[in-house]
């Protein structure tokens, strides 16, 4: 992808803009509207505030302490002090792509005007963003209620020039980068530690990234689900169209339609039974392959919707109308949607995890794999001797079973915050980050099941597949070849889950069939 403008208007940012900003360093910049929208909404606050008006943050504390006053001479204070006092993340530190995702959230947040800060917050997240500056934020902390208020103060005090930050590839004080990039620190005034720390971006940033990862790995999974049909001499029944415009989920229909698009010109699989003693369908891990898949692309729409959306809302507290003007407290901030979302994503990719697991089983059975050696392995000679891929399976099974405990909803937890006064919280980060692990696992549980076909394809014949699954086949054995004798695979698996996380596999075939869905 080229370096192009991402322009920010609080309105109109999708998840393909977030992935253009947040991994292929495309430049940040705010519409002449959203610049107009943020004044105005910091001259409503200030005219407000000045008129003695009671305004949760500015002149209350926070939390539980909401009933203490504050003058408006303390405002910079009471903000520094929140950004520092809730900076108190631990664990691994986000990585780079989704620190960035977190910056542009947030500043498509303040774009919308409803936070009241002033113009130069804005520009110190753009500044930061365009010269490749990265906080660095720990991912444990938040349980997405006031926001994810820990991972967004560890951003907030980087602006500031607190903490340690990312930049060209080396770790460094903030305010050392600052001033090699002749920025100057930020110094909040009021409101503006609330609207920096007060929101769902961390929460959103990894929801946006895992659901754009999940299409393509689930578009992946039918590759490699194709691919095990033709090293199994499946059937093809079961992908005729009118079965599934019998039953009209979209996902489940283009699932199908992938499929038969990747197989086309297969001499391999067959219409329908044609021996005596032959079962009379495919297994379900086979035959069921459009229905399951086209579940979980159900499930991930179902997310991109709700992601969309709340990448393009105000989630600070309070918010600022110009238009009444007030300023009005409620709890955008909580991470319901976004949390439940994710919890949706997670098991969707279980199960593709789950499918694709007992497809490899069924590759490595004899018993079942319709003519295939004892775990792949070579000559009937070496059998005893080599293991083949005996042991990728149990990999695989390790993974699937790892996602089933991963897949437990995290937003039907809740436990209690700040004296009570944060009773239920949304867990969304937490959701999040499972989602982002099972992910991780699925594309390493696919990567397993396309060695595991490309290996029996090998022993049938690889001239003979589909369009689709022989552009597969051909990628992959570009960088793992044919086993011929035992050898370590972690390398491999690792490699094809590369291919598959980084889209290349999946370039690679569409460029052979150009009407996956």
């Amino acid at each position: 992808m080229g370096r192009s403008q991402v322009v920010v208007d609080g309105a109109s940012l999708a998840i393909g803009d977030l992935v253009r900003v947040a991994r292929f360093r495309d430049k940040v910049e705010l519409s002449k509207e959203s610049i107009s929208n943020i004044e105005r909404s910091r001259s409503t606050l200030e005219e407000l505030a000045r008129a003695g008006k009671i305004i949760y943050g500015v002149t209350t504390g926070f939390g539980a302490l909401s009933n203490t006053r504050i003058t408006l001479d303390e405002a910079s204070k009471l903000q520094t002090n929140l950004l520092r006092s809730h900076a108190c993340g631990v664990g691994e530190n986000l990585s780079t792509d989704v620190v960035r995702a977190i910056m542009l959230l947030r500043l498509n947040t303040l774009a919308k005007g409803l936070s009241g800060v002033r113009m130069i917050v804005a520009q110190s997240i753009l500044d930061f963003l365009n010269e490749g500056i990265h906080p660095i934020i720990p991912s444990k902390g938040s349980v997405g209620a006031s926001g994810d208020l820990s991972p967004l103060s560890h951003m907030a005090l980087a602006f500031m020039g607190e903490g340690t930050v990312e930049h060209r590839g080396k770790l460094k004080s903030a305010s050392d980068v600052i001033k090699e990039v002749g920025l100057k620190p930020l110094s909040v005034s009021m409101k503006e530690g609330l609207a920096l720390n007060n929101g769902t971006q961390m929460s959103t940033a990894v929801g946006a990234l895992t659901v754009h990862d999940a299409e393509c790995l689930v578009k992946t999974s039918e590759i490699s689900a194709a691919a095990s049909l033709e090293a199994l001499q499946g059937y093809t029944q079961a992908f005729d169209a009118r079965i599934h415009d019998a039953r009209p989920f979209k996902g489940q229909i283009d699932s199908a339609h992938n499929i038969r698009s990747l197989i086309a010109g297969s001499r391999l699989i067959k219409e329908t039974v044609s021996g005596e003693r032959e079962a009379a369908q495919d297994a379900y891990s086979l035959r069921c392959t459009p229905q399951v898949a086209g579940a979980a692309r159900e499930a991930i729409a179902f997310a991109r919707r709700l992601i969309e959306v709340e990448m393009n809302s105000a989630t600070d507290n309070p918010l600022v109308f110009p238009d009444g003007p007030d300023v009005l407290s409620g709890g955008n901030f909580h991470g319901q949607p976004v949390g439940l979302a994710m919890d949706v994503v997670s098991i969707a990719l279980a199960t593709i995890a789950n499918i694709s697991e007992r497809r490899v089983s069924r590759l490595l059975d004899a018993t079942l794999s319709r003519g295939l050696p004892p775990f792949l392995v070579g000559a009937t000679e070496s059998q005893g001797l080599h293991s083949g891929l005996m042991a990728v399976q149990y990999t695989a099974a390790a993974l699937a079973s790892e996602n089933k405990i991963l897949a437990h909803p995290a937003t039907v937890d809740t436990i209690p915050t700040s004296a009570n006064m944060e009773d239920f919280v949304s867990m969304s980060p937490s959701a999040g980050l499972k989602a982002r692990a099972i992910l991780q696992n699925t594309q390493q549980v696919i990567a397993i099941e396309l060695i595991c076909a490309a290996q029996g394809l090998d022993f049938r014949d690889p001239a003979k597949c589909g369009r689709g699954t022989r552009a597969a086949y051909l990628k992959l054995r570009e960088n793992v070849p044919m086993l011929r004798e035992d050898r370590a695979s972690s390398g491999h698996i690792q490699t094809v889950a590369d291919m598959i996380s980084d889209g290349s596999l999946l370039e690679a075939v569409e460029k052979s069939v150009d009407s996956l869905r």
